[in-house]
């Protein structure tokens, strides 16, 4: 007798997730779970941000015995009156709803004109991964308070007139997250201590502090010397040059930046030592860097290589690259950006096109000025950088005669770069010659390389090894990185590596999601080393321009946008900024031919400007990810196929 089947597909079987109900189910998506640390800042930032408006002169965090973490501030308090159009009180949507803030409205009007949130996501994901948690508001000479459960209002709204001595204005937050969210509830100390010590550091005059109630010790910072004061403290190795401390902020009469926006720097050059390298965007620390830092190498670049030229000092033969120059950097960098876009929730990095330009544009005079009002200084920093491409030259050349001999011939379709460094050079795999021959005009010859792609690639999950190279294309990726196949347990032999990066590079489109899935299929079932050793990356091209007309002194931009989420955050700032509704133009790219060189030079190949995404294991291991592509690529595996997009069909955008 046949048994029915349980799991049933129809109606009922969607399930709509309300109100913080996402960030439970997967919380992962929101902040990281390893301890609390993330969502302790959220609320941190919240503070923090009080003080970068101006509104606030001291943040205190305190750890209590009973696990629990407060965060206090003297700002302006979070408003506790009814919502005009949600009919609750402020205070309960700010911790309640996804995308409830005060920061949307950037520029004048706003009641943050510089802020480190922008989606109104944060302070609700510390709600709803806490067992509980406290806000209370001091605000127009009243005492508010209400208290969560899961993110769920336990104890409603109360008001009471203020006691004499209380707090005239500000929010105190206090937070117990949920153990069951977190691999341990215990706080990384050294982490906290350099998160809030950088918090002073970048708003001087704010008196910063930490209460450990269980060792007893009580903290505080304030920096009334800014960057230099900290990189001073917290550097190692002698100073080859006198430390380069500068700002620059754009003025209301700027043509391509909002009035407010630019940054401070403070950056030493030392010939030994670890470097002390930091960097933060209206004060959010981003550790993994972004489009901020690589303003500044391109800044510090183009100056000393300016100097270089005007003094005749480059020795023949050498050529100079940014990471030269940047190699001996150590600096602490303080951007401030409307409207910043970050990657991922955690705002780890920025990724704000314009900040390159913005931060760059300011540095590179700056430094120009300073070289030639110190040239014996600049004579030195040059010797450093000269030094260093004369080293890095040095190890291409020793790795170019190593791998000289035995060599199988490389496919004619590949267009090679010079640069044998793997440090620097990359293999673009790129769906289409016509794509290709975008990509091979607008690259960079020194260290990018092109290998065109014709077609879709075979899928090889059910491809025995031995079988590989009776396929053309996989032949000739095979030859052109110089690694042969091999299995997970294998010990493949990587020093025939003729590329640091290998780089899949298709259509933003299905099909070209479609031969992502089939390469990134190919080097994890016969390639497995180079995704452990981090040398595969998925670049991601952009699927929109839009072309907006000049407004006010602001010439005519164009601005692209990876997805329908980015198209909608461009088109509102161009609002904000007035231009007139449908006064701009949207194009959407039906793939990579028909983008020309300079277009996918600046949104796909440039280093500081594109997306590149690494491709990596996470947090699941090698097998739940060889039954995952089981599933996806396997010839007999359609049920399992047909059960996975009912399980989870409904969490994914379809692009029709």
């Amino acid at each position: 007798m046949a048994l029915k089947p349980t799991n049933e597909y129809s109606e009922a079987s969607i399930r709509v997730l309300k109100g913080l109900e996402p960030v439970k189910q997967r919380p992962g998506m929101y902040t990281t779970t390893d301890t609390p640390l993330h969502v302790i800042q959220e609320a941190l930032d919240n503070a923090a941000d009080e003080s970068l408006a101006g509104h606030g002169k001291k943040i205190k965090v305190v750890l209590h015995l009973d696990g629990s973490v407060s965060i206090e501030d003297d700002g302006r308090g979070i408003p506790f009156g009814l919502h005009p159009t949600e009919n609750a009180p402020v205070i309960e949507l700010v911790f309640t709803q996804l995308h409830a803030g005060g920061k949307f409205d950037k520029g004048k009007g706003g009641a943050y004109s510089f802020s480190g949130g922008l989606h109104g996501v944060g302070v609700s994901v510390t709600n709803a991964l806490s067992t509980r948690l406290e806000a209370t508001t001091y605000r127009e000479g009243k005492v508010a308070s209400l208290v969560f459960a899961g993110g769920d209002v336990i104890e409603p709204l109360r008001v009471r007139e203020q006691a004499p001595g209380e707090r005239k204005s500000g929010t105190t937050v206090r937070v117990w997250p949920d153990a069951k969210y977190f691999e341990t509830l215990a706080l990384p100390l050294a982490q906290l201590v350099h998160l809030l010590r950088s918090k002073a550091v970048l708003m001087p005059g704010v008196t910063v502090t930490l209460v450990n109630e269980k060792s007893k010790e009580t903290q505080n910072w304030l920096f009334k010397g800014g960057l230099l004061d900290y990189l001073m403290q917290t550097l190692a190795g002698e100073l080859v040059i006198p430390v380069f401390e500068g700002a620059g902020f754009a003025d209301a009469q700027h043509d391509n930046f909002a009035e407010g926006e630019g940054a401070s720097w403070c950056v030493a050059f030392t010939e030994d030592g670890s470097l002390v390298r930091e960097s933060y965007v209206n004060l959010i620390p981003t550790t993994a860097g972004g489009t901020h830092e690589a303003g500044l190498r391109d800044g510090l670049f183009t100056a000393v290589k300016s100097f270089i030229e005007l003094h005749s000092l480059l020795p023949k033969g050498v050529k100079l690259m940014p990471e030269d120059v940047f190699a001996r950097a150590s600096y602490v960098l303080s951007a401030k950006v409307l409207d910043p876009q970050f990657q991922g929730q955690i705002k780890e990095r920025l990724n704000s096109r314009d900040a390159l330009k913005l931060v760059s544009s300011f540095v590179r005079p700056a430094l120009e000025l300073w070289l030639n009002h110190h040239v014996e200084y600049g004579k030195k920093l040059a010797e450093l950088a000269i030094k260093a491409a004369q080293t890095r030259q040095k190890a291409g050349q020793k790795v170019e005669k190593r791998k000289g001999s035995g060599v199988a011939v490389l496919p004619g379709k590949l267009t090679d770069c010079e640069s044998r460094d793997l440090a620097y050079n990359e293999v673009f795999l790129v769906e289409g010659d016509s794509a290709g021959g975008s990509a091979k005009m607008g690259r960079d010859k020194e260290s990018q390389a092109i290998l065109p792609l014709r077609g879709k690639v075979l899928n090889t999950w059910e491809v025995e090894r031995d079988r590989l190279f009776a396929n053309n294309e996989i032949h000739d990726i095979s030859v052109a990185i110089g690694v042969d196949p091999h299995g997970p347990n294998d010990s493949p032999d990587l020093s025939g590596l003729r590329y640091g990066k290998v780089c899949i590079l298709s259509d933003a489109d299905v099909d070209g999601s479609h031969i992502q899935v089939l390469l990134l299929t190919l080097f994890f079932k016969h390639f497995p080393k180079l995704i452990e050793t981090g040398h595969i990356f998925v670049a991601r091209p952009p699927l929109f321009r839009v072309d907006a007309p000049a407004r006010g002194k602001k010439p005519a931009s164009k601005a692209y946008a990876l997805d329908d989420g980015e198209l909608t955050a461009i088109l509102d700032k161009l609002r904000k900024e007035g231009v007139r509704e449908g006064a701009w133009s949207i194009s959407r790219f039906k793939g990579l031919g028909e983008m020309n060189a300079e277009q996918l030079w600046d949104t796909t190949l440039n280093p500081d400007t594109r997306r590149l995404l690494p491709v990596q294991l996470g947090s699941i291991d090698f097998l739940q990810t060889q039954s995952l592509f089981t599933q996806l690529m396997g010839k007999g595996e359609a049920a399992a196929r047909r059960e996975l997009m009912e399980l989870h069909g409904d969490t994914v955008e379809i692009d029709i």
